[in-house]
């Protein structure tokens, strides 16, 4: 609580956005050999690890969804529901698809937080659901000692359209459109040292949809897609690279970051879920040797409502970085390769 009474919100819960999410290979082992029931019309299911699934309605049109809800990462309430906005629908763009519809998922603790805390967080989500031009249909509530939203999304694609992470292919140019680092400032902000100034450009891009971007891949021959959340860069990338029969290339130091992160970083200001991505993806990694410390921790850092990262052929990539800037996603950066070898190997260097 501040000195004007007012609650903060992070320091009513244990981890906070994105980072909060299972370990990786918890949740891989929690999932791995389940007997899931077969449909013909499943196009994108749990079989392998994507943003969202998606399932054909007809010949030209897919249902593509999504759930997705953590705890707050900011104290404000209104600000927390956008970004939890923001972040749920960014699986629904990565797949290509188009939202159109929502449905709030709420835990609160109403015997500890007012309700009007619950009101702001839900009026924060419905600004971001306007800006996306999509309706909220419903929810579900329940209560529970700690904050969480999030929300269902539903969006449409046609079936022939659908952009997933597994169609690397070698030569192609990757491209990352938000800067990486807000696990680090999350925390830092949790922790009272983040200055006015950073939260701000950090919390602006964590409201910022992705819908600039995905828009754009439409008019481009776009070989894969993802957004970058819990997992952090590298283990979505890894998600990418692993069996695909490629192996990737990256320029560490053409990956956008926010510099605050990096002095943070150099603290051991780090989420848990950082030493968890790295535990889990770090034996696809290899790091050359100049590659500082602080570039490796925020490479694993897990991202709350990150950027999109593409693979596009080298023809195509510099115009769409180009038409990404030109459109106001000014952070878009070529930030690596696919490689034919090795394969299912990350190189950083």
């Amino acid at each position: 609580m501040t000195d004007d009474g007012t609650i903060r919100l992070t320091q009513t819960v244990k981890a906070a956005g994105c980072a909060a999410k299972l370990p990786p290979g918890d949740l891989d082992r929690a999932l791995c050999g389940l007997d899931l029931p077969v449909d013909d019309n499943l196009i994108v299911g749990l079989e392998r690890a994507d943003d969202a699934g998606v399932y054909r309605i007809s010949d030209d049109l897919a249902l593509v969804q999504t759930l997705d809800f953590f705890p707050p990462m900011v104290d404000d309430p209104y600000t927390f529901g956008r970004i939890a906005a923001a972040n749920a629908l960014s699986d629904i763009y990565a797949m290509g698809g188009t939202p159109r519809t929502a449905m709030n998922i709420v835990a609160f603790p109403a015997r500890r937080l007012d309700l009007s805390i619950l009101r702001r967080v839900i009026e924060g989500g419905l600004h971001t659901l306007r800006q996306a031009g999509v309706v909220l249909v419903g929810g579900h509530s329940v209560d529970d000692p700690e904050l969480k939203y999030g929300l269902a999304v539903t969006g449409f694609i046609h079936p022939g359209r659908v952009l997933t992470k597994r169609r690397l292919r070698a030569g192609d140019r990757l491209i990352l459109t938000k800067p990486l680092g807000t696990g680090i400032v999350c925390t830092a902000l949790k922790a009272g040292l983040a200055d006015e100034a950073t939260a701000e450009r950090v919390i602006a891009s964590m409201s910022a949809l992705n819908r600039t971007a995905a828009d754009l891949l439409r008019d481009f021959p776009v070989s894969a897609c993802t957004d970058v959340t819990g997992f952090g860069f590298l283990g979505h990338l890894a998600e990418m690279v692993v069996d695909s029969g490629t192996g990737v290339q990256v320029r560490w130091a053409a990956v956008p970051v926010f510099p605050e992160a990096l002095e943070w970083a150099d603290m051991g200001l780090l989420p848990a879920g950082t030493y968890h991505n790295r535990e889990f993806r770090g034996p696809f990694v290899t790091f050359a040797p100049d590659v500082p410390r602080n570039r490796r921790d925020v490479l694993f850092d897990p991202q709350t409502s990150g950027g999109l990262l593409v693979a596009v052929p080298a023809a195509e990539a510099e115009a769409l970085q180009a038409a990404l800037v030109a459109r106001g996603v000014t952070e878009a950066a070529i930030v690596g390769e696919v490689i034919a070898e090795p394969r299912d190997r990350i190189l950083v260097g």
